[in-house]
């Protein structure tokens, strides 16, 4: 692995409709930017094997563009829709193979643990998971365009894990380490950052 205090980590968040990308600079210890977010777009396309073949050049533009250290990619959440579980998987496993192909370290997170990463709540919605990021790294997004700040949270995610830091204090501060932390404490000392229903 790289160093963990300077770093690239993409994220990807894979479909076949839109796929979500993010990407995010550790610029040194408990110091993160986020370079780029994003989302490919293949609503008008109609052939899936047409719509996989562009998930697999895009991503292989966008790892030769962007040169991370680290490729996370949300794993296809399991649902009732077999077909739909089906597409998802192969797209996630397209853009994996696009990625190894090109020699990077992969990482798989599930959904809810990523949203559990960003929020403390495996069960928020798109919106939370937006507006966290919005606040932890100060990221503009299109509110009808969530695929692309899903990207940027599978690749906050993979910090989090690999770093054990938790997310307190805007990028602009410094973050302090984690350990022997707990989202109750996290909670309880900022209580104006809970995003409640």
């Amino acid at each position: 692995m790289a160093d963990q205090y300077h770093r690239i980590i993409m994220g990807i968040d894979p479909g076949t409709n839109r796929m979500g990308y993010g990407v995010l600079e550790v610029l040194g210890k408990n110091k993160l930017r986020a370079v780029v977010i994003g989302d490919v777009d293949m609503v008008k396309m109609k052939d899936p094997y047409e719509k996989l073949r562009y998930i697999f050049d895009r991503v292989l533009a966008l790892v030769d563009e962007y040169r991370p250290d680290e490729v996370a990619l949300e794993s296809p959440f399991f649902g009732e829709n077999v077909q739909s579980m089906l597409k998802l998987g192969r797209a996630q496993g397209v853009a994996m193979a696009a990625a190894l192909c090109r020699g990077h370290k992969v990482f798989e997170y599930a959904p809810r643990r990523v949203k559990q990463a960003i929020t403390g709540n495996g069960g928020a919605a798109k919106e939370q998971v937006a507006s966290m990021l919005k606040s932890m790294l100060g990221v503009e997004y299109n509110p009808k365009r969530l695929d692309a700040t899903d990207g940027l949270a599978v690749a906050l995610c993979h910090y989090f894990e690999s770093s054990q830091v938790i997310p307190h204090q805007p990028v602009s501060r410094t973050r302090k380490s984690s350990k022997g932390a707990s989202w109750e404490k996290f909670v309880s000392s900022n209580p104006d950052r809970v995003v409640k229903n």
